[in-house]
C-alpha cells in the first residue's frame, strides 16, 4: 500500500505512519542479521529513487539488511504527503487554512527528524541528504507560518483589535520571523550547485517563487520595523480568542479547539494503545501471538486478549468510576447554534453533535470491554475539547447541566453548567478505568506485566491532566487536587512494585528495594490520612489496601519473551511520531476517526460502514504553495 498511488491522501499518510512502526518493530532483526557473519541468508536489499528525478534513474540500494535508507525514505515520504494534504486544502476558508497550517507544521517535523536523526546515517540519493532534509525542514516551517500569519490579518480584517499598537507589534515580529525561515531555505539550495541544479530541473518555478517569497516578507518585515514595541511593553504573543460570532469560521473555531486544548506528553509509553485499543493496527491474541489488524477495514476485530486475566493482581488497586446522570447534548447544543446563528450553521455541525451524544451515552455502559470503554472515552474527551469554546451558553433558554456523583461516595453529586466538570469527570474516569485494565492483567507473564505498567503510566497522565481541569471547577472530593495527587502517589507505588515484581528478574531482589516501594505506599498513605482527605476517604478501602502494602515484597521469575523486540521497536516508533508529526485535526480528514470534515461540515463517522480503499482527494488551490513529490 506504501507504492499505490491510487489512495487518497489521507489513507497514504496512515499507511505510512503504520509501516514505519513496522519498520522500527523488525529493526532488531536486521542488527541481529547484519551482526552474524556465518550467516547465509540472502540480503534483503532495499531500492529508493530520488524523488526529484522524475525519469527515476540513478537509484540507490542499501547496504547488506540495512533498513536505515527505509526508514529515511518513510520519512521523506510521510513529510512529502503532509506537504500534499496542505497544498490541497481549501487555504480560502478559515478551516482550510488552518488543516493546511497543520499539515505543513507536521511536514516540517518530519523533516526535522529526518535532518537530525536519519540523514546522518545512509548514503542515499540527494534527497535523503542533510542539506535538503535542512532545507526542506525550514520551506514547510515557512509554509505554516505564513498561513498563520494570513489567519491573523484575516481576523484583523473582521475585528476591530487590528489597529491596536499591540496586533501591530505582533505582525511585524510575525513577517520577520516568516522572512527569516524562507531565507533559511532558499539560502541552503542556492549556496549548492548540485542542489540547485536538482531542483530546477525537477520544477524551474521553485526557485522563482521561494526568491519571491523571501523578498515580499523582507520587504514587509523593513516596512513594519517601527511598529515593534520596546520588551517592556509587550505582552504574550498568544491569546486565547474565544468563540465569536462570525458564523462563517464555527467549524475552524471547533476544530481548532482539539489542537489547542488536548495536552500531549512526550513521554506517554505506547504500549497499551499497540494491545488494547481497536484502532492499533496489532494485537497480542493466542497465548501471546502477535497479530497484524486490518487498520483499513471496520470492526468488530477479534477480542480474546490473550494478556487479559480473569485473576486480580495483589499489585493493583482498582479504582471506582463516576457516575452520571443522563443527558441529551444533542438537543441543547443544536438549539443554542440555531438561536446563536441559524439552522444552517447546526446542520453543519451536526455531525459532531450526534456523535457527542453518541459517545457520552456509551461510554457509561458497563457491558462493553475495557478497552473499548477506554477508547470511548478517550474520543468523548477530544470531542470536548472541540466544544468548550461554547460554553458557558449564557443566551441558551435550556443549557446543559452536567450532573456527576462522587466516585467514593456515591451519595454525593456536583451539579453545574461546567463545561469543565465534564472532562474533569471523563479524565477522572479514564485514569481509573486504566486501573481496572491493569488489574486484569497477569503479571506472572511478560506480556501482562509490561501492560499492566504500561496501563499505571496512562491512568497517572489521565490524572495529571485532571488537575489543569479541577481548577476550574469546583466538585466533589474525588475531583480535588489533594485527591489526585494522593492517587498519583498509589499509581507510582504500584509501577515501583511491579517493577520490583518483573518476570525478568533471574535472582531475589535485596529488601532494601522492597523497603523503598513500601515508603512509596507510605507516602501515598500519609497523603490519605494525615490531610483534608482523611475524613471523606478514611472508610473506603484504600487506607486498608495500603497498610497491606507497606509489607515485605517477594520476586518471581520468567524467561525473556522475544516479542518484546518488536514492541519495544513500535514503542520507539510511536514516540518518535507523536512528537508534533501527528495533529489531532488532521484525524478528521481519515476515516478512522468518529467525526469527519466532508465538504466544510463536521459529520459523524459512524464504525462499521464500508470503508473502501481509495477516494477522492481533498479539494482546493495548489498555487500559492510548495507541495513535494
Amino acid at each position: 500500500m506504501v507504492e499505490r498511488g491510487d489512495l487518497s491522501l489521507p489513507k497514504q499518510r496512515d499507511c505510512l505512519i503504520h509501516y514505519f512502526k513496522c519498520l522500527c518493530m523488525v529493526e532488531p532483526l536486521f542488527t541481529a542479521i547484519s551482526s552474524d557473519a556465518d550467516s547465509d541468508s540472502d540480503p534483503i536489499i532495499f531500492v529508493w529513487y530520488d524523488a526529484f528525478n522524475p525519469k527515476h534513474e540513478n537509484g540507490v540500494s542499501s547496504e547488506r539488511n540495512s533498513i536505515q535508507l527505509e526508514k529515511a525514505a518513510v520519512l521523506f515520504n510521510l513529510g512529502a504527503i503532509h506537504s500534499q494534504i496542505g497544498a490541497s486544502c481549501d487555504r480560502t476558508t478559515a478551516l482550510g487554512r488552518h488543516l493546511a497550517m497543520e499539515a505543513f507544521n507536521a511536514s516540517a517535523k518530519f523533516f526535522y527528524k529526518l535532518w537530525q536523526y536519519f540523514a546522518k546515517d545512509v548514503s542515499a540519493t540527494l534527497d535523503l541528504t542533510v542539506l535538503f532534509a535542512e532545507s526542506l525542514h525550514w520551506l514547510l516551517s515557512a509554509q505554516a507560518e505564513d498561513l498563520k500569519l494570513q489567519q491573523r490579518l484575516h481576523h484583523n480584517n473582521t475585528n476591530d483589535d487590528a489597529s491596536s499598537a499591540l496586533e501591530q507589534h505582533q505582525c511585524a515580529l510575525a513577517f520577520e520571523y516568516v522572512s527569516k525561515l524562507y531565507r533559511a531555505a532558499c539560502d541552503l539550495i542556492l549556496c549548492d550547485s548540485v542542489a540547485t541544479a536538482v531542483v530546477v530541473s525537477f520544477d524551474e518555478t521553485w526557485i522563482t517563487h521561494l526568491s519571491l517569497k523571501v523578498k515580499f516578507f523582507e520587504v514587509e518585515a523593513r516596512r513594519r520595523r517601527s511598529s515593534i514595541l520596546p520588551k517592556s511593553e509587550r505582552l504574550p504573543l498568544f491569546q486565547f480568542r474565544p468563540l465569536d460570532d462570525n458564523a462563517e469560521s464555527i467549524t475552524e473555531k471547533l476544530v481548532t479547539g482539539i489542537c489547542h486544548q488536548w495536552i500531549h506528553n512526550q513521554h506517554r509509553i505506547p504500549y497499551i494503545d499497540l494491545s488494547l485499543s481497536e484502532y492499533s493496527p496489532f494485537k497480542i491474541i493466542d497465548g501471546g501471538k502477535l497479530v497484524a489488524y486490518p487498520w483499513d477495514m471496520p470492526p468488530p476485530y477479534p477480542t480474546n486478549l490473550s494478556i487479559l486475566s480473569s485473576s486480580s493482581s495483589s499489585h493493583v488497586l482498582a479504582f471506582p468510576l463516576k457516575k452520571c446522570e443522563p443527558l441529551d447534548l444533542y438537543e441543547s447544543l443544536r438549539n443554542y447554534f440555531v438561536l446563536k446563528y441559524s439552522e444552517s450553521v447546526a446542520k453543519r455541525v451536526e455531525g459532531l453533535l450526534q456523535m457527542l451524544n453518541k459517545l457520552r451515552d456509551e461510554m457509561q455502559r458497563d457491558d462493553i470491554s475495557l478497552p473499548v470503554r477506554r477508547d470511548c472515552l478517550i474520543r468523548y474527551f477530544k470531542c470536548l475539547c472541540m466544544i468548550e469554546n461554547l460554553f458557558p451558553m449564557t443566551s441558551s433558554p435550556n443549557p446543559p447541566i452536567f450532573v456527576w456523583y462522587n466516585a467514593f461516595n456515591p451519595q454525593e453529586d456536583s451539579s453545574q453548567h461546567n463545561i469543565h466538570l465534564e472532562k474533569a469527570s471523563v479524565l477522572f474516569n479514564l485514569g481509573a478505568l486504566c486501573t481496572h485494565i491493569a488489574l486484569s492483567c497477569d503479571p506472572t507473564t511478560f506480556q501482562g506485566h509490561r501492560i499492566a505498567i504500561d496501563a499505571l503510566n496512562d491512568a497517572s497522565y489521565w490524572f495529571y491532566m485532571l488537575n489543569s481541569e479541577t481548577k476550574k471547577a469546583s466538585a466533589t472530593v474525588d475531583l480535588s487536587i489533594n485527591c489526585t495527587d494522593m492517587l498519583c502517589e498509589i499509581i507510582y507505588a504500584e509501577i515501583d512494585d511491579l517493577k520490583f515484581h518483573s518476570p525478568l528478574s533471574q535472582s531475589d531482589r535485596s529488601p532494601l528495594g522492597g523497603f523503598v516501594v513500601s515508603q512509596l505506599y507510605r507516602q501515598a498513605y500519609d497523603l490519605l490520612t494525615s490531610g483534608p482527605l482523611a475524613e471523606s476517604l478514611v472508610q473506603s478501602s484504600i487506607p486498608q489496601y495500603l497498610e497491606s502494602k507497606m509489607q515485605t515484597l517477594h520476586v518471581k521469575t520468567a524467561p525473556i519473551d522475544v516479542t518484546d523486540q518488536f514492541l519495544s521497536g513500535y514503542c520507539t516508533a510511536q514516540s518518535l511520531l507523536q512528537q508534533g508529526c501527528q495533529p489531532l485535526c488532521l484525524d478528521l480528514l481519515s476515516e478512522a476517526g468518529p467525526v469527519m470534515i466532508k465538504d466544510g461540515n463536521l459529520v459523524a463517522n459512524l464504525r462499521g460502514s464500508n470503508v473502501a480503499i481509495g477516494g477522492d482527494e481533498l479539494p482546493g488551490d495548489h498555487t500559492t504553495t510548495i507541495t513535494l513529490p
